[in-house]
């Protein structure tokens, strides 16, 4: 999972370097990030049902292959074309692989405290995988060449494979019979890969194409859903969101997502544009935002959620992340980093309460036949909130930016008052996540948080 994770944002880094090297034009350059992001988040609720149905270690298995068969074709790379490709299929292997994650951890770890640590250590690795992917990839690419931000992944993945095939016990699923809907896979994968093509390309294709490929993306997915209302072996059971925990987890995790990974974009951006930072010195001043989380993910958060609840552990974290983005809010042109950022590194060490605490109540009520499909389902909306998120915010910052230079304010002073735009609804998306938690999540019991049985009724 970390692997998955470091791979969307090591690439980032290394942007330039691949540019001049492959002969990429600006407009297509984004395609390298997109590639990868596209079938990542339309393929993640179809795989995971898949590992309900044929067997979540196959399905894992099957990912790491194919995630690190296309590492290594995508670090021979010679043309764009090629390099495009390869990051398409590392993004279906991808989505293949951490889709049933969740799954196989709720299913394995049954008693609350142990499921607790695993949850922790996962929460760990989404959290810290962006931040460490921004040092590694300016480290191999300064240190080597962009190439290695690929093959790097080669031995991991073998060694994660091996593993897997030792550690994780076989399962033969429930059968395609239980779930075979074609018709239901065509119209949800379109529907979402449509839905992230529109959000990643928001600033390239402008407000109108924009709308009507949203448009499509919506109509699409809501004929997937009055699909699964009327199949005989539907694809999702609609029963999954009878849960009030499942469905508020999924709507807090849109919104705590959204301003929480366009905090880690949006503050590198200021620190290069504005600052002057160069790129591994960015990387650096984030790590202790990701020692910050992984601390509390890994040694906190557990034995809180065990004691206090996941619902109340959780907004306390909301409330940590408000405090975090509204220091930002008043972050100056001239900031200083002891006094301006680090406080917001430690700060939003509440994303280390906040993440695991939501995946407990994302998954406490999944039943074992349901267990990849809620896995699914929990991460889709964690790819869509990320990428809904820097899209939006992002062409916020950059309009407030605009406008103030088409004024003649100063560079950094327009740059600065875009971020703080941004930063701004960050803080206001975070209030209402706080508000929908408060309002809609109930406090797991201690029976929902063992693994759940075959057959047991979703609660209402």
């Amino acid at each position: 999972m970390l692997m998955t994770i470091l791979d969307g944002s090591i690439v980032t880094v290394a942007l330039p370097a691949i540019q001049h090297d492959l002969g990429f034009t600006s407009a297509a350059l984004s395609w390298t990030v997109n590639a990868y992001l596209i079938p990542f988040g339309g393929l993640l609720l179809l795989s995971g049902r898949l590992g309900d149905l044929i067997g979540r270690k196959r399905v894992f298995l099957a990912g790491n292959a194919v995630f690190v068969a296309a590492s290594l074709l995508a670090g021979l790379a010679g043309t764009p074309e090629l390099l495009v490709a390869a990051r398409f299929l590392q993004g279906v292997g991808s989505a293949l692989a951490s889709s049933v994650v969740l799954g196989i951890l709720v299913t394995l770890f049954t008693e609350p405290a142990e499921r607790a640590r695993a949850i922790g250590v996962f929460s760990f690795t989404g959290a810290a995988g962006a931040s460490i992917g921004q040092v590694l990839g300016g480290v191999l690419t300064d240190a080597l060449d962009w190439h290695w931000i690929f093959f790097i992944n080669v031995p991991i993945g073998l060694v994660t494979i091996l593993l897997a095939v030792r550690a994780l016990p076989a399962e033969r699923g429930t059968g395609l019979s239980a779930g075979a809907d074609v018709a239901g896979a065509a119209l949800v994968t379109a529907g979402l890969m449509l839905g992230v093509y529109t959000v990643v390309g928001i600033e390239q294709h402008g407000a109108g194409q924009s709308l009507a490929y949203g448009g499509l993306s919506v109509v699409l997915l809501a004929g997937f859903f009055v699909r699964q209302a009327t199949a005989r072996t539907p694809l999702m059971p609609l029963r999954v969101f009878r849960s009030r925990n499942v469905s508020g987890a999924n709507a807090v995790q849109i919104l705590a997502l959204s301003a929480m990974f366009s905090f880690q974009i949006l503050v590198a951006l200021f620190m290069q544009r504005v600052l002057g930072y160069g790129a591994l010195a960015t990387g650096l001043a984030m790590l202790p935002a990701a020692a910050a989380i992984g601390g509390v993910s890994l040694f906190v958060s557990a034995r809180l959620n065990d004691r206090y609840g996941a619902r109340t552990v959780l907004l306390a974290g909301l409330v940590l992340l408000v405090a975090a983005m509204g220091w930002l809010t008043r972050v100056p042109v001239d900031a200083v980093y002891v006094t301006d950022l680090l406080p917001v590194m430690l700060l939003i060490a509440g994303g280390g309460l906040v993440l695991p605490a939501l995946t407990n109540l994302g998954m406490s009520d999944a039943r074992d036949d349901d267990a990849g499909l809620a896995s699914g389902l929990f991460n889709t909306t964690q790819q869509i909130g990320m990428a809904l998120g820097v899209a939006v915010l992002s062409t916020l910052a950059a309009g407030r930016t605009e406008s103030l230079l088409g004024g003649g304010s100063p560079t950094a002073v327009a740059l600065t008052e875009g971020y703080r735009l941004a930063f701004t609804v960050s803080a206001g998306l975070l209030a209402v996540a706080f508000a929908v938690a408060l309002a809609v999540l109930r406090p797991v019991r201690r029976s929902s948080a063992r693994a759940p049985r075959a057959g047991r009724r979703v609660p209402s």
